[in-house]
């Protein structure tokens, strides 16, 4: 179980943190001060420390010189956000702004201590264990240094594309549903591009209320408006030399596009309350599960931002459309949270992976890991039941699902008989004739299997055509 230290003086913060990561199969000690933390514990056995920034006494920097080697996340608000950037050229591995929610916390802990294990590795992501039961390693379908876990074809694509892309300083829109994983592809293109080693600021723009928005990017100056009793950078600003991550652009005021462009165009920006200008250096990367183009035409994005954003556009997959990558990518989940809690028994039973493999999946990849987190907290047996992922599916539908898509087979005796139908038969006419032609001598499953569809699609053709199932014979199955 990782061993987590907690640096932080506000006692409310401190303890929230604690049960936060405690109740996700998290072991944490806690301080208020880099002294206090001297004085209890030997810091570099520790996996993860967590720190405040601003700390009675030395700051939390020193915790990566005292660490010595042991990954440092810094906390700070948006206010001390350029010497959070700081801090990371001095060594910090990552920062999170606060206030931060509990997801965002729990993502940047469970990456960077998936990142500390694989650290020999070139990549980041996480190497799913053997999953074909012969004992051999699973093939590695992380990508090695993308990060991202699949290999169905369009995902191939996509690391083709974001190869070519990284090294370049071309402005890009990644295009995807709530889920998908778009910051992944982000922080794939800077960590292969030639800014990775300056920092790479991420800002949901949907998270900032819209009246602090161009405040939060751009900064102010003291007194631009009431509340303002110092100036400040934004994070454009603090992203300067690096790269600008903005997730939910869809949802920037039109104020804000507008101030957007002139950073794009201009190469510079002027704090709000400000009438001197400066230059900043920064690559764009935009996400969206919107239609920009759309939102363009009725007026509520910048039709010339637009364009500047669309230089390069990735479009990421619904994980209903990776086929098998979904069972991949569960697993490597599943050995994730094993991991968090010392097991190392945990597996799926075969309705589980049944019901991973056809669930639609509309909250994407994130809906997939917390079920799986959930599953694993919850289990009593080495096997995890498809019950406890707790999604909605009827698995009494799935007896033989993993048919659906397939062109409807040949051989044995049904496929010699004088009796299949011609080439100028319509689609309903084939599937009537045949159930009709073999529901005699065949079961609903084996029916099923032949056309290339599942049980549940059967019978509702069935009912469609008014093809009474037969009750006698082999096809009455109990």
């Amino acid at each position: 179980m990782p061993h987590i230290l907690i640096v932080e003086d506000e006692t409310i913060i401190r303890s929230a943190l604690r049960r936060l990561l405690e109740r996700n199969q998290y072991q944490v000690s806690e301080a208020g001060s880099v002294q206090e933390a001297q004085e209890r514990f030997t810091i570099p056995t520790f996996d993860l420390i967590v720190s405040d920034l601003r700390l009675p006494g030395a700051p939390g920097t020193e915790l990566i010189k005292l660490g010595q080697g042991t990954p440092v996340l810094i906390m700070t608000s948006y206010a001390s956000l350029r010497s959070a950037v700081d801090s990371m050229k001095m060594g910090a591995v990552d920062y999170i702004a606060k206030p931060f929610d509990h997801d965002e916390m729990l993502q940047a802990v469970a990456r960077i201590l998936r990142d500390r294990q694989s650290a020999p590795a070139a990549g980041e992501a996480l190497a799913s264990k053997p999953a074909n039961g012969s004992g051999k390693p699973a093939t590695d379908n992380s990508n090695g240094e993308i990060g991202i876990i699949g290999s169905c074809p369009p995902m191939q694509d996509l690391y083709s594309k974001i190869r070519k892309v990284a090294p370049t300083d071309s402005n890009v829109l990644i295009q995807g549903e709530s889920g998908t994983g778009k910051e992944l592809v982000a922080r794939a293109l800077h960590n292969l591009s030639k800014r990775a080693k300056a920092p790479m600021i991420s800002v949901n723009c949907a998270a900032i209320p819209e009246s602090l928005i161009e405040s939060e990017l751009f900064g102010h100056e003291k007194g631009a408006f009431t509340g303002a009793s110092a100036g400040r950078a934004g994070l454009v600003e603090a992203a300067d030399g690096g790269t600008l991550f903005l997730d939910e652009i869809g949802e920037l005021p039109l104020e804000a596009q507008a101030r957007l462009l002139r950073v794009l165009q201009e190469g510079e920006i002027r704090r709000v309350g400000s009438v001197q200008s400066q230059k900043v250096d920064v690559r764009l990367i935009a996400a969206t599960h919107r239609d920009l183009k759309s939102l363009a035409k009725i007026g509520q994005f910048r039709e010339d931002l637009y364009y500047r954003l669309h230089v390069i556009a990735l479009k990421l997959p619904a994980l209903r459309e990776r086929g098998a990558d979904v069972n991949e990518i569960a697993t490597a989940f599943l050995a994730r949270q094993s991991a968090r809690i010392n097991r190392t028994d945990l597996k799926f039973a075969a309705d589980a992976e049944q019901a991973i493999r056809h669930y639609s999946w509309p909250g994407n990849v994130r809906e997939l890991e917390n079920a799986v987190e959930r599953a694993v907290i919850l289990s009593e047996s080495p096997e995890i039941s498809a019950e406890l992922l707790g999604i909605d599916i009827e698995l009494s539908d799935l007896d033989d699902d993993e048919f659906i898509g397939l062109p409807p087979q040949t051989g044995g005796n049904a496929s010699n008989s004088s009796h299949e139908p011609t080439e100028d038969l319509s689609l309903e006419d084939y599937f009537q004739h045949f159930v009709l032609e073999h529901q005699d001598h065949m079961t609903e499953t084996e029916l099923a299997r032949k056309l290339g569809v599942s049980r549940k699609c059967l019978w509702e053709r069935r009912q469609r055509l008014g093809i009474p199932r037969r009750k006698t014979g082999v096809a009455s199955e109990s």
